[in-house]
């Protein structure tokens, strides 16, 4: 029962790390199309890309990068790890 769990759970992940990653290229897309697009051409595009297509492929670059982080911070074992880190420091007397 455990292995099925758990390779449900990584298929899970590789479906969302592959739906991040192609969310990234096509909101990178724009905004190539506004760097290399003409001068008189920019004032149309300003607005969508600063506000939609930048800040949407910035949060996903960074949900790939450090996701991991997030899950492992939200998640419901992260009190516990903290709890335990900090009675571990308090324990640990300093070398004079």
């Amino acid at each position: 029962m455990a292995t099925s769990a758990n390779a449900a759970n990584i298929v899970k992940r590789g479906i969302s790390r592959t739906v991040f990653r192609w969310i990234h290229i096509v909101f990178a897309i724009p905004i190539f199309g506004y760097i290399y697009s003409p001068f008189e051409k920019l004032p149309g595009y300003a607005p969508a890309t600063r506000f939609v297509f930048l800040p949407v492929m910035v949060l996903s670059g960074l949900w790939m990068w450090k996701g991991h982080v997030v899950r492992r911070l939200i998640s419901k074992t992260a009190p516990i790890l903290v709890q335990n880190f900090s009675q571990k420091k308090r324990s640990i007397s300093p070398k004079i």
